[in-house]
């Protein structure tokens, strides 16, 4: 992850909020886009998917030296959507309340996601903790520092640090036998999605709705849309994503999350008999913004011209 006190390189900031955070969420967002910093807005959800979402993306945008990429989330206390962010490796999310909290979080934690309360922050405030947040490089003198320059062995301390908090918990051996989602489906009898070839499925609850969901490797989902934001989990398999609202493109295998938002239009490849676990709010719907002829010849296509 870029440190801010040295890094040249250009800033992106993802965010999102549930419904308590979304009026504060959006204030910040023309905030900082008025600052010309690129803003991926991921919208309103439920407080923990949104929170994954932004801190899967975080987490995953580490290893890009090119752009440093933070996350911004808003939920009722601001303390939930932290939560969720922080459970993947490389995202350190911090809620504050005032912009000394954001000066000591950036200092001492490197903070690289920001969590506000849309109960308790006014946009005033959240701007001028958004603006902390911005400009605070890690290890500047902050009020735990008494503003003052760290000492060398906490300087070091939090060099080290930074390399060590991302490993804890990356050791950790979750067997397949002992996976709650995996046991769900076993037993099961899938029935036959009839408007997709080689799919088929089999709801496990009803709102919020999940299933768990199979298809055949070479299978392809056509360019769709629901009306609901869904989360998947792959169980097992191979396949390719592609949210065509966003011209992103998401290579997913085992244990691989994703969160797709309401309205997002995406087509789908499947690589290996794959199987997936899928929750979602509301009643089941899927719109058709392609037939499967033509989502056939524009995956062909994106995936010559990536290999070329």
């Amino acid at each position: 992850m870029a440190d801010s006190a040295t890094a040249s390189s250009p800033l992106k900031v993802i965010a999102g909020a549930d419904s308590f955070g979304a009026e504060l969420k959006d204030a910040m967002v023309s905030h900082i886009r008025s600052l010309n910093i690129e803003v991926e807005d991921l919208g309103i959800t439920s407080y923990y998917n949104i929170g994954a979402e932004v801190g899967r993306r975080v987490s995953s945008a580490t290893t890009s030296p090119s752009v440093e990429t933070r996350g911004l989330l808003a939920c009722g206390t601001g303390v939930g959507v932290g939560i969720f962010a922080n459970k993947f490796p490389g995202v350190f999310a911090t809620t504050c309340l005032t912009p000394d909290e954001a000066r000591n979080n950036r200092s001492i934690n490197n903070c690289n996601v920001l969590a506000l309360s849309g109960m308790s922050t006014s946009a005033d405030t959240a701007k001028e903790i958004v603006d902390t947040w911005l400009n605070t490089p890690f290890k500047a003198p902050c009020p735990a520092s008494k503003s003052q320059p760290w000492p060398e062995e906490i300087s070091n301390f939090f060099d080290e640090s930074m390399n060590e908090m991302p490993k804890i918990g990356a050791s950790e051996n979750t067997q397949a036998e002992t996976c709650a989602v995996c046991c769900l489906v076993k037993n099961r009898e899938l029935n036959p999605i009839d408007i997709i070839p080689g799919g088929s499925m089999k709801i496990l609850r009803e709102s919020p709705t999940s299933a768990i969901i199979k298809f055949k490797a070479g299978s392809v989902e056509p360019a769709h849309h629901h009306t609901f934001g869904h989360c998947l989990l792959v169980m097992k398999g191979k396949k390719s994503v592609w949210n065509l609202s966003k011209k992103e493109r998401y290579d997913l295998g085992d244990g691989d999350y994703l969160f797709t938002p309401a309205g997002d239009v995406h087509r789908v490849k499947y690589y290996e008999d794959t199987e997936f676990f899928l929750k979602w709010d509301g009643k089941w719907d899927m719109f058709f913004d392609e037939d499967l002829e033509t989502a056939k010849i524009a995956i062909e296509k994106e995936l010559a011209n990536s290999s070329a």
